[in-house]
């Protein structure tokens, strides 16, 4: 089985069985941001979250492999996505991407923020003209080094 097929078949049961991801989070012990990345195909699950999502999704044990195995991040096809939520990403950088460039270099120097060391919260704000989604990003300031 592959990590794709293993991705398919985790969204299949997933809906089958009317689970939110972050109940499956709270059976993994993980936020439900991390093991939304990680049961899509983006991150290592150790061998007891693997196992975790596994008896929560009636997964077989190749898939519970799979799941161990370190994935090739960043996937996803490189062409503009078509998906209207992802390709609104994709938009919000071209726009802002070389603002949190400028404003992140301004405030620590020259680097990167840091796609590893990092966490993401994602929540609903209540707004009377309509609930706005709110996302929270902590990645560690790695700076460049001369040598």
């Amino acid at each position: 089985m592959s990590r794709a097929e293993v991705t398919e078949l985790i969204v299949t049961r997933r809906l089958e069985k009317k689970l939110s991801w972050a109940a499956i989070a709270e059976a993994v012990g993980q936020s439900k941001e991390w093991t939304t990345a990680a049961l899509l195909g983006q991150m290592t699950l150790t061998e007891e979250q693997a196992l975790a999502a596994a008896r929560l999704l009636d997964l077989p044990a190749d898939a519970v492999a799979q799941l161990q195995v370190v994935p090739y991040k960043g996937s996803l096809p490189t062409t503009v996505p078509t998906d209207p939520l992802i390709y609104r990403f994709y938009e919000l950088i071209n726009v802002y991407g070389t603002t949190f460039k400028a404003l992140i270099n301004e405030e620590f120097g020259d680097g990167i923020m840091s796609a590893i060391d990092f966490k993401m919260d994602l929540t609903r704000e209540a707004d009377p003209k309509g609930d706005r989604v709110q996302i929270v990003m902590s990645g560690k300031f790695l700076p460049y080094k001369t040598y």
